[in-house]
């Protein structure tokens, strides 16, 4: 392949086919590609990323259909489900079939499944014939990429090859809920709301809650480490009424700092100021890109504003609290 070419979704089958990785955009962040079914490949997945081996891949499908093989059972629900909000932004855990690779699910009885609404993505996974793993496409941990470049900067492309669709439109990863026996739970809070969820299936849904999500032993869903989607920066997150201890602390401290706020108040020299959209849908979609800029200065640490309260009527809010905890947890 001439590298001067970008390539092509022929060639990022034949890269597949072959076992390697290739990263694809989806509607909520880039993807990082493999052959779900070929244990090497997802093997070749968790070295590359640097993942914990607890931690399950989402296997993304081109179809309901393509899903269904990749699950022992199929519920009802998750007909419901896909037909109300696939493609797109929404993971079904449900029983793992016996062809999948255990690695796949972290060697748990479950596999989470989900469908892109991303043309590149669907035509990638169409042309290939197969379901494809396709955790976010960064080193565990750090912040989830939602341009190429982002990826570009993180792997070699001998490494990774990667189709560039542009900038993800959603910028948070997916809903996952899970669907197991009579079970109706979010486990990682998206851009689709327990409440969708609930109304679709007419049944209630239980909502993320923290302090259920991370359990001993294989984790049920990605996402739910305590420190995840986080800049290499030291970084701390602060209420609305918490500006004057931000301030002395600019004051008082070495070194430049970034400050990710949807306030306009200004910063003294020589700190930087990102500002952050108002909405929450813009917020999400804004988020890890903010963050990626606030990297690149190379600060002495990263403050992010929490939302300003009342705008909790959005549940996106939560997803995005979701990612803010994660991303602002310390360091072990």
């Amino acid at each position: 392949m001439d590298p001067a070419r970008p390539p092509t979704i022929a060639d990022a089958v034949r890269c597949l086919r072959q076992g390697g990785l290739v990263a694809f955009p989806t509607e909520t962040v880039y993807g990082l590609g493999a052959d779900a079914l070929n244990p090497d490949a997802v093997e070749l997945v968790f070295q590359t990323k640097g993942r914990p081996p607890a931690n399950p891949l989402i296997v993304h499908a081109a179809d309901p259909e393509m899903a269904q093989t990749c699950a022992a059972e199929w519920p009802r629900d998750a007909t419901v489900l896909a037909d109300a909000f696939w493609p797109g932004p929404l993971t079904l855990v449900v029983p793992r079939a016996p062809n999948l690779p255990a690695r796949v699910t972290a060697e748990g009885p479950t596999v989470a499944l989900r469908c892109p609404d991303h043309p590149v993505a669907l035509d990638l996974i169409r042309a290939f014939g197969g379901p494809l793993v396709g955790p976010s496409a960064n080193p565990s941990g750090d912040v989830s990429p939602t341009e190429a470049d982002h990826v570009r900067r993180a792997f070699p492309p001998e490494t990774v090859m990667v189709l560039d669709g542009g900038p993800c439109r959603g910028g948070i990863e997916s809903t996952v809920v899970l669907l197991d026996g009579l079970t109706r739970k979010v486990l990682r809070p998206g851009l689709i709301s327990a409440e969708q969820l609930a109304h679709a299936l007419h049944r209630h849904v239980e909502p993320f809650s923290p302090a259920k999500a991370a359990l001993p032993g294989p984790l049920a869903s990605p996402g739910l480490l305590d420190r995840h989607y986080a800049p290499k920066a030291p970084a701390w997150r602060f209420s609305p009424d918490q500006w004057p201890d931000v301030l002395d602390r600019l004051l008082d401290e070495d070194g430049v700092a970034v400050v990710l706020t949807q306030s306009p108040r200004s910063l003294p020299s020589p700190h930087a100021r990102i500002v952050m959209p108002t909405d929450a849908r813009n917020y999400a979609a804004r988020l890890y890109a903010a963050l990626r800029e606030a990297d690149a200065t190379g600060p002495a640490w990263i403050a992010v504003e929490w939302p300003p309260t009342g705008v909790e009527s959005d549940p996106i809010w939560d997803a995005v609290g979701d990612r803010l905890r994660r991303a602002t947890a310390p360091f072990e």
